[in-house]
């Protein structure tokens, strides 16, 4: 009997956890959460509106034998630690196993680690706590807001449009990129002009006349400016200025996905599907070690052994010159500093000796994360910019370079951010220099461009809507409703995407918009801090969003269904395409005086002629959905088997040959092969 039990959720944690603790220890998984909010009650919320939003939870289906067997596990244990993600959802759930298994304050302990690392886990034994109830508060409230939005709008949406879902951040980034399209659409472009001087190794580009900036709206203008200059241009002005190009700091969830999806292709939900392999583990040659911190969080802060580490890394691999310094995070009211960004787990696990036990995607965003980790500790990296001012009649020309002095953390980065170099040749003031060419160019403004990934991941990050573990599923479920495409990468609305964005907007723009969205996540931040009782924040909500339900139940117009073009059988009426429980149908208009759905005939898959009536033999399901084979005449021919039948018929009998397993055999006779 182990002493001590230890409950995470993923499976894949147990064996390299259960090696860092020892014998005194067994390490069990919930198999991630094992309740949710039931679907009775008013509205099928599964809360208690009249009490104070007081939740039902039931047992996810499926999970009632997870429970039973960790209640024995728990009943043949001296002592319980919970050790669930370290976030607020992980707090939650660690909330539900502790009252689903009925666990008194004696007995358990909650422990949190940011890394699965032998260190990390035993170091967290040692700041064992309790389960903080304003961590579980806030998670419950975002679910219960989730839950009454998604199931109360998206039931209106069903009803009144061609969507079939709304959601409380998801409609708002919906907004984000209908708005965008129509900034698009309403965009004028407007022409100018640009006008440069070629040189034997350089050029120089127009700015200004007479000290003033110069535009050049028309082709026309052009003209008048170049019929005005000569071939011979006086340096009037030669500037060299040091400038340094600081690092990044590490990453956060949100810069993670916006550079896997700029620079490696990935979208956010791979980038946090391999993400999350890399933090839960990877067997190495002689252990099972997490080799990422955990992958969601919107801090940027850095441990201290993490920092000393590698400052002494950069030291002996680089020089001294190369050790950066510590940078203060920049403080933000919507970040959760719970936990660390984004790091290797040990500097010294190299990507390179990594790569061995890597497939090809993890290895690329191990390597990146690693990089982005070690170049945010190194020295900025230096550059020398020149500027020169070339005078022409009163016409002003610069000319800019660049030199980069030294390379800082570009020494490790530059694969992923690169410093053009721009060497102008040593010019004298009031030197005169003759242009090979002048040459004009014409350009017209360019729109705003529509949201890729990344840019929307970095819009919701800026404008405080979602939270790191909410950015991949957002933009996964506008895509599974059909509310947007993705052209060239980009996010482009579909009509129905528009349509409800405008519905949501006439009834609900005072709750689906940027600022109370944002506003409802400082609320849930404060829930979490204990500063705010959770369930009034509900309370104030519902006040202000249930009266705009029924206004929109009772006054939003209806989309009329869609006629097919074809005609009723039954009553002649027009037929239509309607919505349904199980996705689209096409019935009579004339509902519910004429009942009539048209059926569409099924597609048979032919196999073989039948040898016993002349039919074909057609490839069937049974009532459990497994596939036979019979035949189409069914029930005049009862021809059928659950093997493979052959176009050949049997030598002996003419019968029906089937092959299972490589053996032949006929289904009337004895014949075998």
């Amino acid at each position: 009997m182990a002493k001590n039990l230890v409950i995470v959720e993923s499976p894949a944690k147990t064996k390299s956890i259960g090696k860092y603790l020892g014998s005194d220890f067994k390490v069990v998984s919930s198999k991630g959460h094992i309740r949710d909010l039931a679907t009775s009650g008013k509205f099928g919320l599964g809360v208690d509106i009249e009490d104070h939003f007081k939740p039902n939870y039931t047992t996810i289906k499926g999970k009632k034998k997870v429970i039973d067997d960790l209640k024995k596990e728990a009943k043949n244990s001296d002592f319980v630690y919970l050790a669930t993600d370290p976030d607020r959802e992980g707090e939650a759930i660690s909330w539900h196993l502790y009252d689903a298994l009925g666990l008194n304050e004696e007995e358990y302990n909650r422990i949190v680690f940011n890394e699965i690392t032998e260190g990390a886990v035993k170091e967290s034994l040692h700041h064992a706590r309790k389960i903080d109830k304003d961590l579980v508060n806030s998670q419950e409230t975002r679910r219960i807001l989730d839950r009454i939005i998604g199931f109360r709008l998206s039931k209106l949406m069903q009803y009144k449009t061609s969507g079939k879902a709304a959601g409380r951040v998801q409609s708002v980034a919906l907004k984000l990129i209908v708005d965008r399209e129509r900034e698009i659409e309403a965009f004028q472009a407007e022409e100018y002009w640009t006008i440069d001087a070629l040189f034997e190794n350089f050029k120089a580009n127009l700015e200004n006349y007479k000290g003033k900036k110069i535009a050049i709206p028309k082709e026309e203008d052009t003209s008048k400016i170049i019929a005005n200059l000569g071939k011979e241009f006086t340096v009037s002005k030669v500037e060299k200025k040091a400038k340094t190009k600081n690092t990044k700091p590490p990453f956060t969830t949100s810069t993670l996905q916006q550079a896997a999806s700029n620079i490696l292709n990935m979208n956010a939900t791979k980038t946090m599907m391999v993400a999350q392999k890399l933090y839960e583990g990877i067997e190495l040659e002689n252990e099972t070690v997490g080799l990422i911190s955990y992958m969601r969080t919107d801090s940027t802060r850095l441990s201290h052994d993490f920092i000393t580490s590698t400052f002494q890394y950069i030291e002996e691999e680089y020089g001294k010159n190369y050790v950066g310094f510590i940078k203060k995070p920049k403080a933000s009211e919507n970040v959760q500093d719970a936990h660390e960004a984004i790091r290797p787990t040990s500097i010294h696990r190299t990507p390179i000796s990594m790569k061995p036990y890597l497939t090809a995607d993890e290895y690329k965003l191990y390597r990146l994360i690693y990089m982005r980790a070690l170049a945010s500790l190194m020295a900025p990296a230096k550059t020398e910019g020149t500027t020169a001012l070339l005078m022409n009649n009163d016409y002003g020309f610069k000319a800019t370079g660049q030199i980069i002095t030294f390379d800082g953390y570009l020494k490790v980065y530059s694969d992923y951010e690169s410093t053009t170099e721009t060497v102008l040749p040593v010019l004298e003031e009031q030197s005169i220099l003759t242009s090979e060419e002048i040459v004009k160019e014409q350009h017209f403004t360019q729109p705003p461009a529509r949201y890729t990934e990344a840019k929307l991941v970095q819009a919701m990050e800026e404008e405080g809507i979602g939270r790191p573990s909410t950015y991949a599923p957002i933009m996964n479920k506008l895509k599974l409703h059909g509310y947007v495409n993705i052209v060239d990468k980009k996010f482009v609305p579909t009509d129905t995407g528009v349509e409800i964005t405008d519905k949501l907007q006439e009834y609900f723009s005072h709750i689906i918009n940027v600022k109370y969205t944002s506003n409802m996540e400082s609320d849930l931040d404060k829930i979490a801090d204990g500063h705010t009782i959770w369930y009034e924040v509900l309370e104030q909500f519902y006040k202000d969003f249930e009266p705009s339900l029924q206004t929109a139940f009772d006054q939003m117009e209806k989309e009329p269904a869609k006629e097919t073009g074809e005609t009723c059988p039954e009553c002649g009426n027009a037929l239509v395409i309607r919505k349904g429980r199980y996705g689209a149908f096409v019935a009579c208009s004339n509902y519910p005086n004429c009942k009539y759905i048209k059926t569409e005939p099924k597609e048979e898959k032919e196999i073989c002629d039948c040898p016993n009536c002349g039919g074909k033999i057609i490839e069937k399901k049974s009532r459990k959905g497994k596939i036979f084979y019979g035949c189409n005449n069914y029930p005049k021919c009862k021809t059928a088997t659950w093997d493979m039948p052959l176009k050949e018929k049997c030598p002996n009998c003419g019968g029906l040959l089937t092959e299972k397993k490589d053996k032949i055999k006929c289904t009337s006779c004895d014949y075998e092969k």
